[in-house]
């Protein structure tokens, strides 16, 4: 394990939200849509914790990185009203957008590969979009998870995004996802630059 994790369970409310999108249930689980959970899972798994507390529209566990608490959370409500999970929990503990991390599937990366944001735009993603909406601001950072470009221009972006990873896309997006939970912690420790000159693709 690395020694950037621990595995207690920290008490107390949470300073920072940290949330993987994607769409609940079985037959989503290994679509390119769902990089967000598969990272939210490997992070709990590095912790030592089941997300698994029903709360805020979503799955959460509390997590303690470097020291800094944070709610981990998975949003059950579908990736397109992802906001109405991250406002609830937000509104709660009084989070700032400057601490809610969002990390989600970005279709202009290859499988593999991961960019770190301050803030800005949805950038198209539905995801994303609901957040900005609900939250009435841009400034949550976010890190994106590569999953592949549409194999032609026809192909319909909901059907790709819905789509499953091959086994080498699969093995990559775990790899970049891997390098999200690093970024995460040195995102919590206020060292977003640093992370940004890390792992940014």
């Amino acid at each position: 394990m690395s020694p950037f994790f621990k595995r207690k369970t920290p008490s107390g409310p949470p300073e920072f939200l940290i949330v993987g999108l994607g769409n609940p249930g079985k037959k989503y689980e290994l679509t390119r849509h769902n990089a967000g959970f598969l990272f939210a899972d490997l992070l709990a798994d590095k912790n030592g914790v089941k997300i698994n507390k029903i709360q805020f529209k979503a799955v959460t566990a509390s997590i303690d990185l470097e020291g800094h608490k944070c709610l981990l959370m998975k949003p059950q409500t579908f990736m397109n009203n992802s906001g109405e999970a991250v406002r609830e929990a937000a509104s709660f503990y009084k989070i700032p957008p400057e601490r809610i991390i969002i990390v989600f599937d970005d279709i202009s990366l290859p499988c593999g590969k991961m960019r770190i944001r301050r803030k800005g735009s949805d950038g198209g993603h539905n995801g994303m979009k609901s957040i900005i909406y609900q939250m009435n601001s841009d400034a949550m950072p976010r890190i994106k998870l590569g999953i592949g470009q549409k194999p032609h221009p026809d192909y319909e972006l909901a059907d790709w995004v819905l789509s499953s990873f091959k086994k080498d896309e699969l093995d990559a997006l775990r790899d970049a996802a891997e390098n999200a939970c690093a970024a995460a912690v040195l995102m919590v420790n206020g060292e977003t630059e640093k992370a940004m000159s890390n792992f940014n693709s």
